[in-house]
């Protein structure tokens, strides 16, 4: 793992965010090292950064060939934190990772589209042409508790219609997130849409302890039927997991209780064959990531990278989403492109390449 190369450094206060006031020393991570992962590492010459004042930047690769993401409170590509400000907006990413294009297609400067709703969105996916985004609240913050419905957009995200159902705050999760499958879908293991969201633990925006995160599935064909999704349970005595209908049956399918999670994402990797989730945890705001993956969505979960200060020097230490990018992610798995959102400086959109080194049995590590 790569910890050394990361350290603490100095926190300016936040714009779009609140910020809370917890310890902010390196736990211990709850799972053991990767077996397949050796380490991981950033080229930070390539860091580029676009759209300020305009965070979370979930990330999805439609039938199009192009990427698609959602912002919060910010003008999106071309705009400011004044200048084309929504609450929510939904962007198109066009090109390579070292040449892209970025461009407002529902809200934000110079849109395509205006927004039409209010919110914040960690999670998208394209699916058979079809854009699914959930909206966490009508707001920011704590207002992401209050409630969780899916849309849907069939013209690659210029107008969206919603469910007619919606999970509520009393069901207890919160910023779901989709396990990204590659080009509209098409590596998906089997005909579920698979989705990850934190357990609410407070009513404060902060990190949630005992940190817990939820796995929900749903047929790729009934996104927008409510019965037909299904929350995990548990694994049964064969270690296959187990699902159930009843929302308040669910166990978690990811634990920190000590470190506590927060917003995720969560993607395959086809060229590892390796399931990687991304969460936040200790103290929020501060670039303290995990990386964890899996031989399946639901585990058993190994440690790629548990650290504070994701980038310093580099950057200032007050990350706080991480995502990895399918379409920016070499045919072999081993090299990325990341993108990623924090305060001040880094509250906008951020991508860095990266690399992974593979454990001795799992091919050569990269030069």
């Amino acid at each position: 793992m790569l910890l050394a190369a990361l350290c603490l450094a100095q926190v300016l206060p936040a714009f779009s965010e609140m910020v809370d006031e917890q310890p902010s020393g390196l736990g211990k991570s709850p799972y053991p090292p990767s077996a397949s992962i050796g380490g991981i590492s950033f080229r930070w010459e390539s860091h580029q950064r676009r759209a300020p004042g305009s965070d979370n930047w979930p990330i999805t690769w439609a039938d199009d060939d192009n990427q698609y993401t959602s912002w919060g409170d910010g003008g999106g590509f071309g705009g400011d934190n004044v200048r084309g400000r929504v609450s929510l907006g939904v962007a198109r990413i066009e090109g390579p990772a070292d040449s892209y294009r970025g461009h407002n297609v529902w809200g934000g400067a110079n849109a395509e589209s205006p927004a039409t709703f209010t919110g914040k969105s960690y999670g998208i996916v394209c699916i058979d042409g079809i854009l699914y985004l959930w909206r966490s609240g009508a707001g920011s913050n704590t207002t992401a508790f209050d409630f969780q419905r899916l849309y849907r957009s069939k013209d690659h995200g210029r107008t969206w219609v919603g469910a007619d159902w919606q999970f509520t705050r009393e069901d207890g999760f919160f910023a779901p997130t989709f396990l990204q499958f590659g080009r509209d879908y098409s590596g998906s293991r089997d005909g579920y849409v698979y989705i990850y969201a934190p357990e609410r633990k407070t009513d404060r925006w902060t990190i949630q302890k005992p940190g817990e995160i939820a796995l929900i599935r749903v047929p790729r064909q009934r996104l927008f039927e409510r019965g037909a999704y299904e929350f995990f349970a548990g694994e049964g005595k064969d270690g296959r997991p187990l699902w159930t209908h009843r929302v308040a049956e669910r166990k978690p399918v990811f634990s920190d209780a000590a470190n506590g999670v927060m917003r995720a994402s969560a993607t395959y990797n086809p060229g590892l064959d390796r399931y990687l989730l991304v969460t936040e945890h200790g103290r929020r705001a501060r670039g303290n990531i995990g990386i964890y993956d899996a031989p399946t969505p639901w585990g058993p979960w190994t440690t790629v990278l548990f650290a504070n200060a994701f980038g310093a020097p580099h950057i200032e230490a007050n990350t706080f989403f991480w995502v990895f990018s399918n379409k920016w992610t070499s045919v072999d798995g081993r090299r990325f492109t990341l993108v990623f959102t924090g305060r001040d400086a880094n509250d906008s959109w951020n991508t860095v390449d990266g690399s992974f080194s593979l454990r001795r049995g799992r091919g050569s590590n990269l030069p």
